[in-house]
């Protein structure tokens, strides 16, 4: 049976500053899963050349899904402040919010690559990061004016 070398993360450097967002939903405690009870319809990209296979089309498009924001989190709270988890919301486009909160997974996933060495070396994966949390939104998206108290960014 073939194998490959799996390696634990690099080490971090832990900083106070806040985590940018990374390609993982990332929360006041790490990274997070998304749970949601429903499907969320993004805009098709129609503009392929018709002469084109379907193997060929490389254009990549990103469509930003909404918000996130934790209304209860205050970054002065000592870290054991679980508070911030009970209300998470999730504004998507200008009308809508959804209501969720922060639940801990059952089992941890863990978020894996191809690790970038050599070719003589062969081939290897690495962890990137440990999933351990989850935001559940398990209710409907209710109408909002305006996203009271998020700023644009």
């Amino acid at each position: 049976m073939p194998s490959i070398p799996l390696h634990p993360p690099p080490p971090k450097n832990r900083t106070s500053a806040p985590n940018p967002l990374p390609g993982l939903l990332q929360t006041p405690s790490g990274l997070a899963i998304l749970e949601l009870q429903g499907t969320i319809h993004f805009p098709s990209t129609s503009d392929h050349s018709d002469g084109d296979p379907p193997a060929k089309r490389t254009k990549v498009s990103t469509t930003e899904v909404g918000k996130l924001v934790f209304p209860l989190y205050n970054s002065s709270a000592p870290a054991d402040d679980k508070a911030w988890m009970k209300r998470v919301y999730l504004y998507v486009g200008r009308n809508q919010r959804m209501t969720g909160e922060v639940k801990a997974l059952g089992k941890p996933l863990a978020v894996i690559r191809r690790r970038k060495e050599s070719e003589a070396e062969g081939e290897a994966l690495e962890i990137v990061e440990v999933v351990r949390w989850k935001v559940v939104f398990a209710s409907r998206p209710e109408p909002v004016g305006t996203m009271e108290g998020v700023e644009e960014g």
